[in-house]
């Protein structure tokens, strides 16, 4: 976290631990005292907090030439998300995977589908034929296939079984739809040669299960919650 007179930028959970780190920062700031080595603070009674455990501080000051260097510290990767389809449901997903920690790809076939204002974090491409784009995804992209029609949705779904079989390095891939769609992609999926191995690899429907609702806005919380969960546990040990 970096902290200056007027603004903070990044955290380090929140909290009163927080509140008081920023406050010691600014203190620093304004001459009192130089940076310890380090501080340990437990998440008890003495801080009003009931979380447990323990969290050590230290504190840097830094300089105007040290901001690049600063920059790099703060940066936090985020994982790639591949969204195929402008539609309704890409448009709400959009806007909720933007105020989360994903890096998207919105990809589209059709001209002028994408809006002009964008979420952080959320780069627009338009690729004809659509299931193209797969090839240069980045790699560990979780990949969800929503778009305008089901001859796309199941060329992108071949296309990234195929770079599944080649590469291994598309941990989810999502498709939009109901059961009785699934059936029909697996039969025509089959017919070109995937294995039902590979084809357990598609996750359809999409979404968390237990949250109920058509409307596109649930089905973005639906699918966005499925993501985070997904991620944490290909980040479990």
């Amino acid at each position: 976290m970096a902290v200056t007179a007027d603004t903070v930028h990044g955290t380090i959970g929140g909290g009163q631990l927080e509140f008081q780190a920023i406050a010691h920062a600014r203190s620093l700031l304004a001459g009192a005292g130089v940076p310890s080595e380090q501080q340990r603070c437990a998440l008890g009674p003495s801080l009003g907090q009931c979380c447990g455990g323990v969290m050590h501080l230290r504190y840097s000051r830094f300089e105007p030439g040290d901001l690049p260097a600063l920059r790099q510290r703060l940066a936090v990767p985020h994982p790639p998300v591949a969204l195929f389809g402008g539609g309704h449901v890409g448009r709400a997903l959009v806007q909720v995977l933007g105020g989360l920690p994903f890096e998207v790809r919105w990809i589209d076939s059709r001209d002028e589908i994408f809006p002009v204002q964008l979420p952080p974090g959320v780069h627009c491409e338009h690729s004809d034929p659509v299931q193209a784009a797969v090839a240069d995804l980045a790699p560990a992209s979780q990949v969800l296939i929503m778009s305008f029609s089901h001859a796309e949705d199941l060329d992108i779904v071949a296309a990234c079984l195929r770079r599944r079989r080649e590469r291994a390095d598309l941990p989810f891939i999502g498709l939009i739809g109901s059961a009785t769609k699934w059936a029909t992609f697996r039969h025509r999926l089959a017919d070109r040669g995937f294995s039902h191995g590979e084809l357990a690899q598609v996750t359809c429907p999409i979404g968390l299960p237990g949250i109920a609702g058509k409307e596109p806005e649930v089905i973005a919380v639906a699918v966005a919650a499925q993501l985070l969960q997904q991620r944490r546990g290909a980040a479990a040990p």
